[in-house]
């Protein structure tokens, strides 16, 4: 039978994996369970053939460990109920390079489930070499950005608090893009389309509520940001993974008021939502839609008040046409 421990022993897990074998050469690595799968909300990870995590859950994080480098290594991911690495749903052999620093994201969907989901790119492990352990500058902090949400677009990342403009261009599924140097405060993110035209969700990223001073992170997208297409799986969200490992922490999503896009102003209320949203407007209104992410139109109505109640928790546009046009904006349903 494989070893037992608690989910919270992290730490523990790893360093009896690793305790045993003596390396000449090794990089630091931090791994993130980012894959939606709903097989896969918690795995286990084998080292060359050693039990390294024990159910690995969905959006949490190792710290950052010493692996062996300059050699061949080969991580197994099983099912949290495996008993030895001969459970394996996925191998993949890796040699890193001695003195290296990375992190190792997991996403995708393994294809074992009966789940239907509606993009699914092959479970994989997404490698970025050049990572840090903390940011260049104590007044910085560093953010890694990933693109880790399969039915997601190409999107871009707008700031629109200081503003600092857009700040990821073109990010598509599994693209990293890189550190953003930033000085540490507390800022407001719109996630956009490739466009920059629809704003499809709007986050704080309070970095210096957190006390991220001289902190080096990762920001991941994860989820389904239609989940009633993906098996009612977990909601897309921005998640940070902090160097030391642990839970990923959501970052809150922007409660202030919308910046509409298109040719009449309307404002919606309350966003997120759980059953009603009111909605205004200096136009005369036409039709109201409500679209999922991926284009299915639910809800049409002329109703100023909508009941939204029976939808599947997520992420939707506002489709208002009146007499000046059409403009759209974003709701979250909780």
């Amino acid at each position: 039978m494989k070893n037992s421990y608690k989910k919270s022993t992290i730490i523990a897990g790893i360093l009896f994996a690793c305790s045993s074998i003596s390396y000449s050469q090794t990089a630091r690595v931090q791994v993130i369970h980012n894959s939606p799968d709903d097989i896969a909300d918690s795995v286990d990870v084998y080292l060359n053939g050693n039990l390294l995590l024990d159910n690995f859950a969905f959006r949490t994080a190792t710290p950052f460990i010493d692996a062996p480098a300059g050699v061949p290594i080969q991580i197994d991911v099983a099912p949290k109920t495996s008993t030895s690495v001969a459970n394996s749903i996925a191998n993949f052999p890796l040699t890193l390079t001695s003195g290296e620093t990375y992190v190792v994201v997991a996403s995708g969907i393994t294809g074992l489930s009966s789940t239907t989901y509606s993009n699914s790119p092959a479970f994989n492990l997404e490698i970025f070499a050049g990572a840090r352990e903390e940011a260049t500058m104590m007044t910085n902090t560093d953010v890694l950005v990933y693109h880790g949400s399969t039915d997601a677009p190409t999107v871009d990342v707008f700031e629109s608090s200081v503003p600092a403009g857009t700040i990821v261009d073109d990010a598509s599924y599994s693209d990293f893009a890189g550190y953003l140097e930033l000085g540490t405060a507390d800022y407001l993110l719109d996630v956009q389309d490739m466009t920059g035209m629809t704003t499809v969700a709007s986050y704080q990223a309070p970095l210096s509520t957190l006390s991220l001073d001289g902190a080096a992170i990762t920001v991941l997208a994860s989820g389904f940001l239609n989940p009633s297409m993906n098996g009612n799986g977990p909601a897309f969200g921005l998640f940070v993974a902090l160097p030391t490992g642990g839970n990923l922490i959501p970052l809150p999503a922007a409660t202030a008021s919308i910046s509409e896009q298109g040719t009449s102003s309307f404002t919606i209320y309350p966003n997120p939502a759980n059953d009603l949203v009111s909605i205004q407007s200096d136009a005369v209104i036409e039709t109201i839609e409500v679209v999922t992410m991926s284009g299915q139109i639910v809800l049409t109505t002329k109703q100023t008040t909508i009941d939204v109640s029976n939808l599947t928790g997520g992420m939707y546009m506002i489709l208002l046409t009146t007499n000046e046009g059409v403009s759209s904006t974003r709701l979250i349903k909780e």
